[in-house]
């Protein structure tokens, strides 16, 4: 049988090079990579909160130093949330909390709990409607750091906040000392704001002063509960980088990363979102970028070249 099926290959290294490319079929349907990096000037945490019905993700919240990346797999069909939390203060058993963002489990990891505003969310549901992933940068929670999200493929869209808007933050909306800019919703508990009750339908439910300053500032950013049309982006299936504090450069990188700290006019401008998508390697593959499944599956293809390509005394197929 075996040397049948060499004969219709041509050799073992078809065989294997068959097998390999079924695998990586497979895992390029199944599932994909989110990579976080941090270009602010301080640690940041980011929280990882998987949507009901959709598996936990290999953590749930993690240090990031600055000028550090970390990259985590996703399965097909997943869909949750990421944040970053800032002034945080853990102890040597990774018990503590945040000044932004926390997640009240008390610890690194947040462990099933949501970020509590004001934070800065990125959204994402893998695999959609028409197989497309789905991805949004949400002020609806209100702010607490700058976020670029970035997919791997250049025909898709970046989105994302770069404006400091605790620097433009009214008083009745700071929180944090300054770390942080509340929504309307949570300042005032309105429903015209938070769009419920009479007001939860887009028909009755419209921008305020405060969602438009969001909207003004970061105009790719969910400002308000319906604001849909403008803020929710879709891509066939493929990666993603997530930057925290996309403008600024951490000085312990700043000899790696040339892009100097620009204008306010430059970061609503599309050319220097995709110098930054250049600069910061986005879609670039690397070894520690593949999930452990690849290169089980890749060594699983090298074993079956050896073992046919081998002669044995005791053969295994008949």
């Amino acid at each position: 049988m075996v040397s049948r099926l060499l004969l219709l290959l041509g050799s073992p290294a078809s065989l294997a090079f068959l097998i390999l490319s079924f695998f990586q079929g497979s895992v390029g349907v199944g599932g994909i990579t989110f990579t976080f990096t941090n270009r602010c000037t301080d640690t940041v945490w980011p929280g990882v909160l998987s949507g009901s019905g959709t598996p936990p993700l290999e953590t749930s919240g993690f240090a990031l130093p600055p000028g550090q990346s970390r990259s985590l797999y996703a399965p097909s069909g997943w869909s949750g949330r990421f944040w970053a939390r800032s002034g945080c203060d853990f102890d040597s058993s990774g018990k503590g909390s945040c000044a932004t963002g926390d997640c009240g489990s008390g610890q690194v990891e947040c462990r099933g709990a949501g970020a509590s505003p004001p934070a800065t969310l990125a959204e994402f549901t893998l695999d959609g409607a028409d197989g497309k992933d789905f991805y949004d940068v949400s002020l609806v929670d209100g702010y607490n750091l700058p976020m670029l999200v970035q997919a791997a493929v250049a025909d898709c869209p970046d989105t994302g906040c770069l404006v400091d808007l605790n620097e433009r933050c009214p008083s009745e909306l700071r929180a944090g000392d300054g770390r942080a800019c509340r929504s309307a919703c949570e300042a005032f508990g309105r429903p015209e704001y938070c769009c419920n009750g009479a007001y939860g339908n887009p028909d009755t439910c419209h921008p305020s002063q405060y969602s438009q300053l969001f909207k003004s500032a970061c105009p790719k950013s969910y400002s308000y509960a319906y604001d849909d049309a403008t803020s929710t982006f879709t891509c066939n299936h493929t990666d993603y980088t997530i930057t925290f504090c996309p403008r600024s450069t951490p000085s312990e990188n700043s000899s790696k990363n040339g892009s100097r700290r620009p204008s306010h006019e430059q970061l609503e401008d599309a050319v220097w979102l995709a110098s930054l998508k250049a600069s910061s390697g986005a879609g670039t593959v690397t070894a520690s970028s593949w999930p452990a499944s690849v290169a089980f599956q890749a060594s699983l293809a090298i074993a079956v070249v050896i073992m046919l390509a081998s002669p044995q005394e005791h053969p295994v197929f008949s």
